[in-house]
């Protein structure tokens, strides 16, 4: 099927669509890094762009991405490399904040607000923070602080994208996507499971300032001690609520191998972002098979010459 790709690029409410070399790379990352945009473009009489432009690429009609100029390098042979990035651009930047009864969403909006950032559907993520003090850090810490709280409490994972120029969060359970990727539609592959990041024994301390002592809760999996040793989760925490609930939530999302999946030059699927989740299919590799969900951690489209490809770094957790 014949691709349709659309760059624009804004400035000074003049429309420009550049003759693009070598082809265009969209990049998402599931956490803590913006959207990003890449291409070529060869300089002539009519083009002129600057940093901070809007630039828009759509495929087929549909919009992808949205973002602004951050980069332009020059070559001797007049190709300008450009790179591009969302909204999320402007989360790196640092601040403090000091807050008391806010659920994730709300941080986001009110970092939004304060910042002049577009937002667009975020989603109600329930758990409230008591209090919070995030002390000359980036938007993006000071936000994704907020959300891991949420998940330890509640097990619920959400992320945080740029839709086409506007702030969303949606709760990973929603990005699942209809899309099979198995070995006869990648060129390569590479599959590996580890202990890193699992954690049989959970303990959290508490000091109580009514008694003077520390209270400690501890949740484990003796079986697991067993197998793989004692590893060991420590948090000292400033809040005394659900306590034991949180430590047990830690041992049921931790006590598991954890596996991670990157997939080379997969047929390209313009839905695929780093947050979604895709059908994983290979079945009878090593001493498993993986028939199931994988959520995207990274993702790099490329599109040139009607050809869509994507490299894919998933995870999981056995």
């Amino acid at each position: 099927m014949i691709k349709v790709y659309e760059l624009l690029i804004e400035n000074q409410g003049k429309v420009y669509r550049p003759l693009v070399e070598d082809g265009i790379t969209w990049t998402t990352e599931r956490q803590g890094a913006p959207g990003k945009l890449e291409f070529k473009v060869l300089k002539d009489d009519l083009i002129n762009f600057q940093e901070g432009n809007p630039v828009r690429f759509r495929v087929d009609g549909q919009n992808v991405f949205f973002g602004f100029v951050w980069d332009k390098r020059r070559d001797k042979d007049q190709l300008i490399s450009v790179i591009a990035y969302d909204q999320l651009r402007y989360l790196k930047y640092k601040d403090t904040y000091l807050y008391t009864n806010k659920k994730a969403s709300d941080v986001i909006k009110m970092i939004a607000a304060d910042q002049k950032l577009e937002v667009g559907e975020i989603e109600d993520t329930g758990y409230v923070i008591q209090q919070r003090l995030r002390d000359n850090e980036t938007f993006f810490d000071i936000i994704y602080d907020a959300l891991s709280l949420t998940f330890d409490n509640t097990k619920k994972l959400y992320v945080l994208y740029d839709d086409y120029g506007r702030l969303a969060l949606r709760n990973a359970e929603s990005m699942m996507l209809d899309l099979v990727v198995g070995e006869n539609a990648a060129e390569n592959f590479e599959y590996v499971t580890s202990l890193d990041g699992v954690y049989n024994q959970i303990k959290l301390s508490y000091d109580n300032e009514s008694t003077g002592k520390r209270d400690i809760y501890i949740a484990k999996d003796s079986n697991s001690i067993n197998n793989w040793g004692l590893l060991q989760y420590f948090e000292k925490i400033n809040e005394k609520t659900n306590v034991q609930v949180k430590a047990n939530t830690l041992l049921e999302i931790y006590n598991k191998k954890s596996r991670s999946l990157e997939i080379k030059k997969a047929i390209g699927d313009k839905r695929v972002r780093a947050g979604t989740s895709v059908i994983v299919y290979l079945p009878g590799i090593g001493d498993t098979s993986i028939q199931n969900y994988m959520q995207v951690e990274r993702v790099v489209h490329y599109f040139a010459d009607n050809e869509h490809f994507m490299d894919l770094k998933l995870r999981g957790r056995l």
